[in-house]
């Protein structure tokens, strides 16, 4: 009899035991599928540093040499580096990538192509709706290339003063509106 009970008694007790875990699939972070994402998102990240380095490495030259082609230069590679991160985009730090989108986007105005600046200031205000970046000085990103896109209302003289521009920009703002005025 007590054999009787010890044995119904561990069976039960293996029944139990095999019961608690409910849940037959394994964690869904463990499957090969999962892993495999992962490892390629890891990829994307790692070619876009490096990319960025590269790019920033090509703007650092760009501003030694003053030239307008090595502006449009780094600035293309640039937006190559956005562009190749695709859906993994998320992956990397926004402020970074909206870094890299401000400086590819100046450094079309500074090339002298002002229809990509154009284009890279409407990708930087669609993928990053209510963001902006803000220079050494203070001034504002958005400000900056709305002013020298031509987007904010026309400005007298005295009206510069509210836009969170640099004096460069306004003094060239300035001199463009005297030569149109003429």
């Amino acid at each position: 009899m007590t054999t009787l009970l010890k044995t119904t008694g561990l069976g039960l007790v293996l029944v139990s035991l095999t019961a608690c875990n409910m849940n037959g699939t394994s964690n869904p972070m463990d499957t090969a599928e999962f892993r495999q994402s992962r490892y390629e998102q890891v990829l994307k990240v790692q070619e876009f540093d490096a990319c960025r380095t590269e790019a920033l490495k090509l703007d650092s030259q760009a501003r030694t040499r003053a030239s307008s082609g090595a502006y449009l230069t780094s600035a293309r590679v640039m937006d190559k580096c956005s562009a190749d991160l695709g859906p993994t985009a998320e992956a990397v730090d926004q402020e970074e990538r909206m870094r890299l989108s401000a400086l590819a986007t100046l450094n079309y105005f500074r090339g002298g192509d002002i229809e990509q600046a154009r284009l890279g200031f409407e990708r930087f205000t669609s993928a990053y709706p209510g963001h902006d970046l803000y220079f050494a000085g203070g001034t504002s990103f958005l400000a900056t290339c709305k002013a020298l896109l031509g987007r904010s209302k026309p400005q007298s003289y005295g009206e510069f003063a509210t836009l969170n521009v640099s004096q460069t920009v306004k003094s060239e703002i300035r001199r463009i509106n005297h030569w149109k005025n003429k």
